[in-house]
């Protein structure tokens, strides 16, 4: 079988189908990834074979803009998230539908964002599988999407495409899942954080606290990397403290406290195994693999997705969700203070912990791909 993965060029998106695309290859599949020109190198670092299709779009340009309310060009109204969706599918389906047609996938597995995937699935004939790579925050965009696409899907005959798929695939706890989501067959989050060098720390008597911003917040604006911030803040604990960031980030660290651990480029999960408390801005992926580890949060969210994601953590007691507005130093030790000592919060981190780990790994999902190739699409 043939399976043709696509995201646009997005690390974190791209992370989390790696898994998935790996099951299907250790399972004897033919596997492809396609994105956009700026995601090629990424991919092939990720052991996949890659396919460039479309052009590149400026998506931190249009992040930037509605995360500080700029004036879109030329003006329109509409969700200004639903924009940048329809410009990278605009850009990617010509070249995806053109790839679909020599590579003859017997499947499309897309992340949720990366609309072309349906489209070129639909004028291929076969069915589209939805990997989410957290919470289903666009199952309420169902009346939104469908209109979105209609002008890509006319110019290719198509009367409608259904942006859902045939079959969505969930590797969040079963608590976090939203209950007006599709639905969806669970997989295990097994955490891939990119291919940088692991590092692990050993365990400590004291608590010890991590401390990461994601990769989107510094390309922003070095304004909204509020990681040396809030570790200036907390250090007062006295906690261990680890800060996670990225070769790019490094520079906007500024002067630490003494006796911060800096950890440059390395993944996530093998860190925060011997961590106590994960303070961050509510990505998807770093939310994730805190609690596959059955590790609460602080979460300081500054982006729309980063606050759906903070809010289901909060909303089922494995975390807390601090605006950033009100994110003081008072405020963050505060915070912090508390839900180290809070057992509750720990106790249901860890009842995600389990609920992940209860089900089925991306090798027991293989099957599932395998049968919706079969069914008609």
């Amino acid at each position: 079988m043939r399976l043709l993965f696509t995201t646009w060029a997005w690390p974190s998106h791209l992370y989390a189908l790696v898994t998935q695309a790996w099951a299907c290859r250790a399972a004897g599949h033919e596997v492809l990834v396609a994105s956009q020109p700026a995601l090629a190198a990424e991919i092939g670092r990720c052991g996949l074979p890659a396919a460039v299709v479309g052009h590149d779009v400026d998506a931190v340009a249009m992040v930037r803009r509605y995360v500080i309310g700029a004036p879109r060009p030329g003006g329109g109204g509409g969700p200004r998230a639903a924009e940048m969706f329809l410009a990278h599918a605009e850009s990617m389906t010509d070249g995806l539908v053109a790839l679909a047609a020599g590579f003859r996938p017997d499947v499309v597995v897309y992340e949720p964002t990366a609309l072309a995937g349906p489209l070129a699935a639909a004028v291929q004939g076969v069915p589209a599988v939805r990997h989410l790579y957290g919470t289903d925050l666009l199952a309420r965009a169902g009346n939104v999407l469908p209109g979105l696409l209609a002008p890509l899907a006319e110019r290719y005959g198509l009367d409608a495409v259904d942006p859902f798929g045939a079959l969505t695939v969930d590797p969040t706890p079963p608590s976090l899942r939203p209950a007006a989501a599709p639905p969806a067959v669970p997989v295990r989050y097994v955490p891939f954080n990119g291919g940088g060098r692991p590092v692990t720390l050993p365990k400590t008597a004291g608590p010890r606290v991590c401390v990461t911003w994601g990769h989107t917040m510094a390309k922003l604006s070095a304004r909204r990397f509020l990681l040396p911030e809030v570790v200036r803040a907390v250090h007062p604990l006295g906690v261990e403290l680890v800060a996670a960031v990225s070769a790019a980030q490094a520079p906007l660290l500024g002067r630490l406290p003494e006796g911060v651990r800096v950890v440059v480029d390395a993944p996530l999960h093998g860190l925060l195994d011997a961590c106590d408390l994960v303070v961050a801005h509510g990505g998807a992926g770093t939310v994730l693999t805190a609690l596959h580890h059955g590790v609460p949060l602080l979460l300081v969210p500054q982006l729309p997705d980063h606050a759906g994601h903070a809010g289901a953590v909060a909303g089922v007691g494995a975390g807390r969700l601090l605006p950033a507005a009100d994110a003081t130093p008072e405020r963050l030790r505060e915070e912090c203070r508390r839900l180290l000592a809070d057992g509750a919060v720990r106790a249901c981190a860890r009842r995600l912990r389990e609920e992940m780990r209860r089900q089925p790994p991306p090798s027991a999902r293989v099957g599932d791909l395998v049968s919706a190739a079969r069914r008609p699409a």
